[in-house]
């Protein structure tokens, strides 16, 4: 299961499917209708459901900027943990450059998902999780990334041992170690090295990106099995950060 699917089902009022796309949608559209990311947003969202909405974006955003230019393979990591609703993209997508011109201005975010999140401390733990994973996408964490993601957890106002568990990717949930052999999935042996680890992941996914196969005149059904292929290969990319404490 995906993080978002974990948060959802841990949420009271949530639920998986069209209302979740409509409520996600409909939040981020309305800042991206704005034209701006407001510095007092995070007070203006009324209800959880749009402060989750726009909260996760937002920090997904930021914390990819503050290490310098957003790179794809963050966006790339953002999509796999959040599992946007294709209907919702195109909204989820201009909050998230609007959110990405700087990293400034996530604290109110954080702040008020803590607050109004807080009898549900294993929610934020997954989310401070996912963040982790999309601070390690395009290599190890920074100084910057990691007192970005210290100031989510207290915004969060989680602890040292959710830190760790966010951190090694265990969850509170217990560790998320279902599916297939990720080392199948990327073609490698067990004792592959790392940086081999990295470089096969990286030439898996420009080789399968739906973006990339669309370039290059791909058939509609191959780019939409490409979407499923790329998903498995992050999802074994990930477990192996995790393994190794990449």
């Amino acid at each position: 299961m995906s993080v978002w699917g974990k948060i959802i089902g841990g949420v009271t009022g949530f639920v998986t499917g069209g209302p979740l796309g409509a409520v996600l949608g409909a939040a981020a559209g309305h800042v991206a209708d704005s034209g701006r990311l407001a510095p007092d947003m995070a007070a203006m969202l009324g209800n959880k459901q749009q402060l989750f909405a726009v909260g996760v974006v937002v920090l997904s955003a930021k914390l990819a900027k503050c290490d310098g230019a957003v790179k794809r393979e963050e966006i790339d990591a953002f999509k796999t943990a959040f599992r946007i609703p294709p209907a919702n993209m195109q909204d989820v997508a201009q909050l998230f450059d609007q959110a990405r011109e700087n990293a400034e201005g996530f604290e109110p975010f954080a702040d008020r998902m803590g607050e109004a999140f807080a009898d549900d401390v294993a929610m934020l733990e997954d989310v401070l999780g996912a963040l982790f994973g999309i601070a390690r996408a395009d290599g190890p964490l920074t100084n910057g990334e990691v007192a970005f993601l210290q100031r989510v957890q207290l915004g969060f106002r989680l602890d040292a041992p959710a830190w760790m568990r966010a951190r090694d990717g265990t969850g509170p949930r217990g560790p998320v170690e279902s599916g297939p052999d990720p080392y199948s999935v990327l073609g490698l042996p067990k004792d592959a090295t790392d940086e081999q680890v990295r470089a096969t992941w990286r030439k898996l996914m420009r080789e399968n990106h739906p973006d990339a196969l669309l370039s290059r005149g791909a058939a509609p059904d191959v780019v939409k099995r490409a979407q499923g292929k790329v998903s498995e290969i992050n999802a074994a990319w990930d477990r192996v950060k995790r393994e190794r404490k990449l």
